[in-house]
């Protein structure tokens, strides 16, 4: 038995008890992918936060074996999509929250920090790689997006991809190497430019 089957096993038969070990378990990847598929830390973090009460609303309403048979993980990573979805709709209507220019975009909620002994130059190169990567994966049409994020972020598997996103394996390996192409793409033509500018 994974650790999600125990902890599905779990939050049937004590939700409020339970509850807490599925936050810690799915907190950190929820933030993760909501945070590749939105590009903002605050909205991610609120898409995160809001499908976790969704999940614990949902699983309020289900019977003891409906929790057991659950796949948590491909079912909490359908409602931080479907959230992602609700805070991009409405971002339209207000626009996009500022950046901040001392915020880290790419660290999920309780990722240590790195050690003490790296170099600050170290450091701000890995951040600036980081945040040119999460540009990168924000500039991808959004299918593609999702199903990279999902695949190469998340580490579902193209299976699980699949059924997260309702669509056929074949189409979501087809994402996949799309996105994948299209980042390469990308990529060689930021290291052509630097090239040029460089020569």
């Amino acid at each position: 038995m994974d650790t999600d089957d125990r902890l599905a096993a779990a939050l049937a038969d004590d939700l409020d008890r339970a509850f807490e070990a599925l936050v810690v378990g799915h907190q950190d990847r929820l933030y993760t992918i909501a945070l590749r598929m939105l590009g903002d830390r605050g909205d991610a973090e609120e898409a995160a936060q809001d499908a976790l009460v969704r999940a614990y609303r949902a699983l309020a309403t289900y019977d003891g074996e409906r929790i057991r048979e659950l796949r948590l993980r491909a079912w909490l990573t359908t409602i931080v999509l479907n959230r992602c979805r609700s805070v991009a709709t409405r971002r339209t209507t207000r626009g996009p929250r500022p950046v901040s220019i001392d915020g880290d975009p790419g660290r999920p909620i309780a990722e240590p920090e790195s050690p003490a002994a790296a170099a600050p130059a170290e450091v701000a190169e890995r951040h600036s790689e980081r945040d040119r990567w999460a540009a990168r994966l924000m500039a991808l049409p959004l299918a593609y997006r999702t199903a990279v994020v999902l695949r190469h972020v998340d580490g579902l598997s193209y299976p699980e991809v699949a059924e997260v996103l309702g669509r056929p394996e074949g189409t979501v390996k087809a994402q996949v190497h799309r996105g994948i192409a299209i980042l390469r793409t990308m990529l060689e033509n930021e290291r052509h430019d630097f090239q040029e500018l460089t020569a």
